[in-house]
């Protein structure tokens, strides 16, 4: 399995250029995925910068209803004629993001492409092929970061408190691995974790994702006592962690200082394989 990141919010590349948001290209035996957008059309310039062509890719998954996620959905889907994309169904909800003393702001994204041809709605869990499903269902609130806070969704025309039920996650397996891939991990790394366990009864070999440790809105990163508990529990794992984005990079020096090699940084330009 070949993955390359195309988005994330640093780059060390001089050729490539980084936004607040996350796109990744995945490549495995049978298939060629795109999970998540980015903000907008950055992930297709530096695709082809790192000799990814987006007309070739077979799906995409997009992780939740944010702009930073599935901001270049109509770039996607201009590019590539031919391939479905999957979102969950309540992804093209109304979303907000409202730091403290300001208007909220819109944070989801472009409800028109809603009733699009090519827009697969999922829900709580989604069989695409044998090696690749998606899940959404994790209920769990252990150390569930207050870099949440300020995030909202529309219900029943109030706004409240958004509970990411929009959020959902893609497991590939292939020769004997099987991989997590997580957008922000809004329902927190460690739910999610613990869900795969439950379900697969084994945790994931990879995960790659964003930890949502820190808010980009109020410029704050979580609390070192729950950056080390989740530290801890993912150091009782056998995974290896990518994570970047979200996480943001004081948590993930944190989390670097007790998992050591068993985590890694995720960039703008990274590129690695799963054998």
């Amino acid at each position: 399995m070949l993955v390359k990141t195309l988005v994330e919010d640093t780059t060390s590349s001089p050729l490539l250029n980084s936004e607040h948001g996350l796109s990744i290209y995945i490549e495995t035996n049978n298939k060629k995925t795109l999970f998540d957008t980015g903000a907008g059309n950055l992930f297709l310039k530096n695709a082809r910068k790192m000799n990814v062509d987006i007309k070739d890719v077979d799906f995409a998954v997009i992780s939740h209803g944010h702009y930073d996620h599935g901001g270049g959905l109509r770039t996607f889907l201009e590019e590539n004629v031919n391939a479905l994309v999957y979102i969950h169904k309540n992804a093209f909800d109304n979303h907000y993001s409202k730091a403290p003393g300001r208007n909220p702001v819109n944070a989801g994204v472009d409800r028109s492409l809603k009733w699009h041809e090519r827009i697969v709605n999922t829900d709580e869990n989604y069989l695409i092929n044998k090696e690749t499903e998606l899940f959404s269902n994790v209920t769990g609130r252990e150390f569930f970061s207050f870099c949440n806070d300020s995030l909202y969704m529309e219900l029943d025309e109030f706004m409240v408190k958004d509970d990411f039920r929009h959020e959902q996650n893609l497991l590939i397996r292939e020769a004997g691995k099987m991989v997590l891939f997580a957008g922000c991990a809004h329902n927190g790394i460690v739910n999610i974790m613990k869900h795969v366990y439950e379900e697969e009864g084994a945790f994931p070999d990879y995960a790659i994702s964003g930890f949502h440790l820190f808010n980009s809105s109020t410029g704050k990163s979580e609390q070192s006592d729950v950056i080390e508990g989740i530290a801890k529990f993912l150091a009782g794992t056998n995974t290896k962690f990518y994570t970047g984005h979200c996480t943001g990079l004081e948590a993930y020096a944190y989390l670097k200082r007790i998992m050591g090699d068993q985590i890694q940084y995720l960039e703008t330009g990274t590129v690695f394989q799963i054998v």
